[in-house]
């Protein structure tokens, strides 16, 4: 499997918007759905990816720590489920509710949402303002693929400057993972 970075776009390029499923509760998502956080992180994610099972805890941890009206986070997973049926919303479902996510899991079954972001991998991280301004995109810490203790937390250093300042760090670090698995038929 080879490792794909994420794709460094642009500071300041505006949020898309998206009309998602969350595979959980079975509710509508937009964007507009976050108005009203000061940092809104979105994050490609998917269930088979072992880039993401290896921070997948992390990833737990850091929305369970700082989620709340400040700061929203919106996890969609935008691979192929016919090729890769462990990505499926029930399967989705199951893993959200295991790990106790208090986010959204959100399908994008035409993988619309993945393109219109210009996602690459899984993990791919991204960070905005209030404004929906991308502030950050890049890597969850800098210990790359496998989680090192006491590793810089850039993802999470990002969200509270983004918090405080309306903007991102100067510094940022492509994250890396397992491509999107793109569909023939998108």
């Amino acid at each position: 499997m080879a490792l794909t970075p994420s794709n460094m776009l642009p500071l300041k390029t505006q949020a898309p918007d998206f009309d998602l499923v969350d595979a959980v509760t079975g509710d509508r998502f937009t964007l507009s759905s976050f108005a009203g956080a000061r940092v809104l992180v979105v994050m490609f994610l998917c269930n088979h990816c072992p880039f993401v099972i290896h921070v997948r805890d992390e990833i737990t941890r850091v929305a369970r720590d700082y989620a709340g009206p400040e700061v929203a986070f919106a996890a969609i997973n935008s691979n192929d489920v016919e090729n890769y049926p462990d990505d499926s919303p029930e399967h989705m479902k199951t893993l959200a509710t295991e790990l106790g996510w208090n986010f959204p899991f959100l399908f994008d079954e035409d993988q619309s949402v993945a393109r219109a972001y210009d996602a690459a991998c899984t993990p791919d991280f991204f960070g905005y303002n209030a404004r929906h301004e991308l502030q950050y995109r890049g890597r969850l810490d800098e210990s790359k693929t496998t989680l090192v203790p006491g590793a810089r937390r850039e993802l999470l250093e990002a969200m509270r400057e983004v918090a405080r300042t309306g903007n991102g760090p100067e510094e940022q670090i492509p994250s890396m993972g397992c491509s999107i698995k793109w569909s023939y038929a998108a």
